[in-house]
């Protein structure tokens, strides 16, 4: 899986872990070049607190379009730092 976004790729693994739909990449596999640390979070019931990167390539920044868990829950503990996108970030085959 790539994740892709102004024709740069992000993230690429071959071992995402897929939840509610959602490519999770582990750490190693995601360009941290491209991410600005943010301080959007929000919180799922089950998984708990997500903290937020701003995805930055080239001269454009596409706030709060990655998310992962720092310290998430026991049913999620399968996720912990993985990376998800959204908010335009194409994931694909």
């Amino acid at each position: 899986m790539k994740a892709v976004w102004n024709d740069v790729v992000i993230a690429e693994s071959d071992a995402t872990v897929v939840v509610e739909g959602n490519h999770y990449f582990p750490p190693g596999s995601v360009k941290r070049e491209y991410l600005r640390n943010s301080d959007k979070q929000s919180t799922c019931p089950w998984k708990g607190k997500a903290s937020y990167y701003d995805v930055a390539a080239g001269d454009q920044v596409n706030s709060g379009a990655a998310w992962y868990y720092p310290d998430p829950k026991p049913a999620a503990a399968e996720i912990k730092d993985h990376v998800a996108f959204w908010k335009g970030i194409r994931v694909v085959s």
